[in-house]
């Protein structure tokens, strides 16, 4: 595919707001996670959760009342940070409302509104009270609608809902709109915001680790849930120094609901599909940032994937450590991540990896360092065999 420039990119995390926050969290080791419960959760285990959602000054306002959860909340927060908002406002004017496409990744949107509104409905017979309102919260497309709203934008939109995969197809969808003149730019994203439905699923599959996240490590027995969205603007052709979306690949293996399989090979497809879409070799990758949940199945069935297609020297790492694992907002979180990297030249750790699981045999990073990252390939695998890997490249 012909390269698609990121003239901006954004994203809010457990570590904080903006993209500054996540830089400095990469390079001081700091992590966003923190043994605390949500919403009257009795479950014992590490979050990532961000409190200023909570806070009565992030309530949107009356005007927005109709789409008032904790997603969308989150997706208002997130469009102020690093002059996101302003950016495409300038690029509206340059090219049309009708020319920008938004493209949302996004696995659980504003179900945490619906528990509320069941939980009143349980106090007060009667049903489901009528403040709810499915439409502009909890249905899958409420996020991408409340994105176009506060952007003022009017093109072709769509959400993807592909499990921990979401965002990352949504740079795929959003590349092939554009290569089929659907739109003339794209604002590419992912959010997903805690919820209980989440968690208590997620514990019920025994994925729900008592521990902080730690991928790749010999005694890491699960994930830490965490909230997050972030944005990036994509265009055929961007400003001077602007990191490039070289190309993607995505497979569906369909091997179990939610356990990949077992050799990786929906994981391997999907990365040598994004070599192939860029043309290029595995050694031209730099740095590998792993879907690197910190499940035993998980951890092994990528290992066992990257290691075939690139070997066992390429520098790797799981980011989730920091911001844990942020569901459908992943992709996107990781996204940003793969940017950083390039632009500030970092191969992050694993962060809270102590010691590799002998098992495992790529190159898996114990410490950050400085180093020339040109390439980074960005992995995201989902329940249902949905995998996608991105292939971000420095300017061209």
């Amino acid at each position: 595919m012909k390269p698609l420039a990121i003239s901006q990119f954004t994203v809010t995390t457990a570590c904080g707001g903006g993209k500054a926050a996540l830089l400095d969290a990469l390079r001081n080791g700091t992590s966003g996670l923190r043994r605390s419960g949500f919403d009257g959760s009795a479950l014992d285990c590490w979050i990532g959760k961000i409190d200023a959602l909570e806070s009565p000054a992030a309530a949107l306002p009356a005007a927005e009342a109709a789409w008032e959860c904790r997603a969308n909340r989150l997706v208002a927060a997130a469009l102020r940070e690093d002059g996101f908002s302003d950016a495409v406002a300038a690029l509206r004017e340059r090219l049309g409302a009708e020319r920008i496409g938004v493209f949302v990744g996004t696995s659980a949107a504003g179900l945490h509104r619906a528990e509320l509104a069941y939980r009143q409905g349980a106090a007060a017979p009667g049903g489901v009270p009528a403040p709810f309102d499915y439409e502009h919260t909890q249905n899958m497309n409420s996020c991408a609608a409340f994105v176009r709203r506060r952007l003022g934008l009017h093109g072709c939109a769509a959400t993807v809902s592909a499990a921990c995969a979401s965002s990352a197809k949504a740079f795929a969808a959003a590349a092939r709109a554009i290569r089929m003149g659907l739109c003339d730019a794209a604002v590419v994203g992912g959010v997903d915001a805690l919820c209980l439905t989440t968690l208590y699923g997620f514990n019920a599959l025994q994925l729900i680790s008592v521990d902080i996240c730690r991928p790749a490590d010999a005694r890491r027995n699960g994930i830490s849930i965490g909230e997050a969205c972030g944005f990036a603007i994509l265009l055929p052709q961007g400003p001077p120094g602007a990191p490039v979306l070289l190309g993607y690949g995505e497979s569906g293996d369909a091997h179990h609901m939610s356990a990949p399989e077992p050799d990786g090979r929906g994981a391997r497809e999907a990365m040598r599909a994004a070599l192939h879409s860029a043309a290029l070799a595995p050694a031209a990758v730099d740095y590998i940032n792993l879907h690197g949940t910190g499940t035993a199945a998980n951890d092994l069935a990528e290992d066992r994937a990257v290691c075939a297609v690139f070997g066992s020297a390429t520098a790797c790492s799981s980011t989730k450590g920091w911001t844990g694992h942020t569901l459908g907002a992943a992709g996107m979180v990781e996204a940003a991540v793969s940017l950083l990297c390039i632009e500030h030249g970092i191969v992050p750790r694993s962060l809270n990896t102590r010691e590799r699981d002998p098992q495992l045999h790529a190159a898996v990073q114990l410490q950050t360092r400085s180093a020339p990252v040109a390439c980074v390939l960005s992995n995201s695998f989902g329940f249902g065999g949905n995998n996608c890997s991105l292939l971000f490249g420095a300017a061209q």
